[in-house]
């Protein structure tokens, strides 16, 4: 400190300062920042309830016209119907989160889809999230995005698959200001 200058010396205190309240308050400062459980909850059912109308609109309509979804492979589960109906949800979810950085639900909530290390989501990201990471989750009957009320920046199985976290849009700006001022 000896060769430091009076402001280096005062800019100096003000960032530990501000280091020591920012630790300090860290959970409730990530309480703010990260989207939680049920915001999250509420995001998926929308974005649900916008595929059964998409289904309802568009596929029902398809398959009187061509009654074909009742044909399926091996067996009925792998019906066309239910292939179609999966192959439209998933990318809806990939392409959604990729493009946008949040789906339709994710959108009216205000909260968006980034990568952990703040920089531009990779669509290999963004199918490990949205694909992989819900194929297994779906499978675990749902109980891993249980996962998300629990940890600490409220991420999901399918958050840590894809190196994402959910972030509240109003305070994006925040935590990129945290971010720089801590690197």
């Amino acid at each position: 400190m000896a060769d430091m200058s009076f402001e280096q010396v005062a800019t100096s205190r003000e960032q530990s300062d501000v280091e020591r309240i920012v630790n300090k308050h860290m959970s409730e400062i990530k309480s703010i920042v990260f989207a939680g459980f049920w915001i999250r909850l509420i995001a998926f059912v929308i974005d649900t309830l916008a595929l059964a109308g998409f289904k309802a609109i568009i596929l029902v309509p398809l398959f009187k016209l061509v009654p074909i979804q009742d044909k399926y492979v091996l067996t009925p589960y792998f019906s066309v119907e239910n292939m179609l109906t999966a192959i439209i949800f998933y990318l809806y979810f990939v392409l959604m989160t990729y493009y946008f950085k949040a789906t339709l639900g994710k959108m009216i909530l205000g909260i968006s889809v980034y990568r952990e290390d703040a920089r531009k989501l990779k669509f290999t990201d963004v199918l490990f999230r949205e694909w992989i990471g819900r194929i297994i989750s779906g499978a675990l009957l749902g109980l891993p995005y249980i996962v998300v009320a629990f940890t600490k920046k409220h991420k999901g199985i399918h958050d840590y698959f894809g190196e994402t976290v959910v972030l509240k849009n109003k305070y994006i700006s925040l935590r990129n200001d945290f971010q720089k001022a801590f690197k």
